[in-house]
């Protein structure tokens, strides 16, 4: 454990006790991932997580991440996971190197099978440094490419930036009639419409509602969460996309389409809206939060609107104990499995397949 008389310990002892100094922590770090604000460790706990954080002084400033915990019944083993941790001023050796320092001892008071981190890095280099520390590849549990926008550029900036198609596809939508606006937690039972539509003409999986109510509500709470809507001139709902804000960014968390929003482009309307009012609002990036690559489609969809690709270093492991980690990690296959066979059943019994937005 780090000496709690080395420089910075004050900051450190606050970053941990501290909730609000904890967000503003990671806010203003260089990634500024919204999984880590305290928020997020409020939307886990109902399903099973508790939440600790590990902060440390790396030398030059501090590094921590909130680490997500679950007992793993009926063994006697947790697992722990840092989403899209960790986070610091400086992400250098000597950082990673005392975070490590402090994830052990707590993998091993905690009897942890192990603990993931997925940090939002994209230097190779970083992952070479884990794995000297003695990190393993670990499964990717967020996606490991996405796309950023880089929006602090004028709105004619940002629209010049859309593939000339996708301009027509924004205008055709626009004069069908299609309007977007922000619906807040109103419009959260048709966001949910949609959501189950999508599933089931795509495969998409998927969460519950209270799921996507409790992210709504704890970011909503922060004035840090939006769920657009896009209508028809009648007022049917046949688009939406919940967008969470950390720091300088926005985040696309969720959102989906009917057939018949599909049909009249009402993704690309929507998408250009998020775009442009997140801009407008002060926001410097926008995070289409993946790819997809394994769906047709997506990522073609995606870059039509600009930005540029980014690929993380992914998924990395603490390991506490190897027996029960490779265990878990073989039901998890298992479960795996079985979902993805339930969901070639259903397409089978009617989907229609992977279908471009």
């Amino acid at each position: 454990m780090t000496d709690p008389t080395t420089t910075g310990s004050s900051e450190v002892e606050s970053l941990r006790e501290d909730a609000s100094a904890w967000d503003r922590f990671v806010e203003t770090s260089g990634a500024s991932p919204y999984t880590q604000v305290s928020a997020w460790a409020e939307v886990k706990r109902a399903n099973g997580w508790s939440a600790e954080r590990i902060v440390t002084d790396g030398g030059s400033g501090a590094i921590g991440g909130q680490v997500l915990l679950r007992r793993v019944r009926p063994t006697p083993f947790g697992v722990g996971y840092v989403p899209r941790g960790p986070v610091a001023q400086t992400l250098d050796e000597a950082s990673l190197a005392a975070f490590t320092e402090e994830l052990r001892a707590l993998t091993s008071r905690s009897r942890l099978s192990h603990v993931t981190i997925d940090p939002e890095v994209a230097d190779p280099g970083a992952a070479r440094v884990l794995r000297s520390l003695g990190w393993v590849p670990g499964r990717d549990v967020q996606p490991r490419e996405t796309r950023i926008i880089d929006i602090d550029a004028s709105e004619q900036e940002l629209w010049g930036g859309l593939r000339s198609k996708w301009r027509q596809y924004v205008q055709k939508a626009r004069r069908a009639g299609i309007v977007v606006a922000d619906s807040g937690a109103p419009g959260l039972e048709d966001f949910y419409r949609i959501m189950v539509e999508t599933g089931e003409r795509t495969g998409f999986a998927h969460r519950s509602l209270a799921s996507y109510h409790r992210s709504l509500e704890a970011y909503m709470a922060r004035g840090a969460a939006r769920l657009l809507l896009a209508r028809l001139s009648d007022g049917t709902p046949v688009a939406t996309l919940i967008l969470i804000s950390c720091g300088g960014r926005v985040v696309e968390h969720a959102g989906g389409m009917t057939a018949a929003g599909a049909a009249m482009r009402a993704s690309y309307l929507i998408k250009w809206e998020a775009i442009r009012s997140s801009s407008a609002a002060g926001f410097a990036h926008y995070d289409m939060w993946g790819l997809a690559r394994w769906r047709p489609g997506i990522e073609q969809f995606k870059a039509g609107f600009g930005g540029r690709e980014v690929r993380y270093i992914g998924a990395w492991d603490l390991v506490g104990s190897a027996t029960a980690r490779a265990a878990l990690m073989a039901a998890y296959r298992l479960r795996f499995s079985m979902a993805q066979r339930r969901m070639s059943r259903d397409s089978a019994n009617g989907g229609e397949g992977d279908r471009a937005p």
